[in-house]
């Protein structure tokens, strides 16, 4: 047996087809209710990095068959001693090393990086859950890895939304939010909103439970948000977002976003929802994660499910996610490895 590993970057259409194809494969055997695998996506990951990204792929070949690829994230800004990576295995390829092989790969390359730590997510059951492989735990606690920060996911089922208990939920919020005012919009941000929304975004990893991970709060401005805006562009995402404005100061406190991308219109992912902290305790969260579902029902007709993951110790948002009715699915592990 010939097991070979090869970098690989933009300019190799070849090799991301090749890595692409595996990763379908991989996600179909274990992540069957998620969307299938998005090649513009995948591309851009490498055509378009989001900023202050570095990205490292490699991939690996059985006996000259593509059998598994690993890309690694390298932060450039802030978090410059971590990286992230993802491993992945074809079906047909696993439990003959193809994955100890990239992984060997993946920590040359980091430690001529001088970087000191790698994190990588796997899934798993939760209790009476959806059926999940252990491998993926399994190998990277055989790497040496250690388990940082435990996540749920949630789906929401859009078709079965009651109309009458969101308006009674909005209602209940509205009542806690005097002094705010909604504002909605698609795709990029307003330039009067866009300082405010770099704001929040550069609070999410500070503010977010981290459990053991090693993490620095990333430092947004402008100039970086509409980096990652063009990045999303890039992708395809169709995004959708909601904001509540503290009337006395005209300052956006208060920031969700929906996103669904070209392949998939049945599908859509809640990502960020921040509130400033001066401004909580007002149910900005709930109000603008409702508003944000409606303004998504009317623009995306197709739409059937919402996928999210929390931190299990953000015991908030998850209370105001299952309000909403997303109901847990499966268990998502962060791994930390001190290289």
């Amino acid at each position: 047996m010939a097991l070979t590993v090869t970098p690989f970057d933009a300019t190799d259409p070849a090799a991301i087809d090749a890595a692409y194809r595996i990763g379908v494969a991989a996600q179909a055997a274990d992540l069957p209710d998620f969307p299938p695998l998005c090649r513009r996506r995948f591309d851009a990951a490498l055509t378009h990095p989001m900023p202050g990204n570095a990205p490292r792929w490699a991939l690996a070949r059985r006996d000259g068959a593509p059998a598994g690829y690993l890309a690694l994230d390298l932060p450039q800004l802030e978090n410059t001693g971590n990286a992230t990576a993802d491993l992945v295995v074809h079906p047909d390829h696993r439990r003959r090393g193809v994955g100890r092989a990239l992984h060997e790969h993946g920590l040359r390359v980091l430690r001529e990086q001088g970087r000191k730590r790698l994190v990588a997510v796997t899934p798993g059951a939760l209790p009476g859950g959806v059926e999940r492989s252990p491998a993926g735990g399994a190998f990277a606690a055989a790497m040496g890895a250690r388990p940082a920060l435990a996540e749920v996911r949630r789906r929401l089922d859009v078709t079965r939304l009651d109309q009458r208990t969101l308006d009674a939920l909005a209602a209940d919020a509205r009542a806690h939010a005097a002094g705010y005012r909604l504002v909605a919009w698609q795709g990029d941000t307003p330039e009067e909103y866009a300082a405010d929304v770099a704001y929040l975004d550069g609070r999410l990893l500070a503010d977010a439970p981290a459990g053991d991970l090693v993490l620095e709060a990333e430092q947004v401005d402008v100039d970086r948000l509409r980096g990652t805006e063009r990045a999303l562009a890039a992708r395809g995402r169709r995004r959708y977002h909601q904001a509540a404005v503290h009337e006395a100061t005209g300052r956006l406190v208060a920031w969700t976003l929906i996103d669904s991308g070209p392949n998939a219109d049945w599908h859509g992912y809640q990502q960020i929802t921040i509130v400033d902290p001066a401004h909580r305790g007002h149910r900005l969260g709930l109000l603008v994660k409702i508003e944000n579902l409606r303004q998504v029902r009317d623009h995306e007709p197709a739409l059937r499910v919402v996928d999210t993951w929390n931190a299990a110790q953000n015991t908030h948002m998850v209370a105001i996610n299952e309000r909403l009715g997303f109901q847990p699915v499966d268990a998502w592990t962060d791994w930390q490895l001190t290289i």
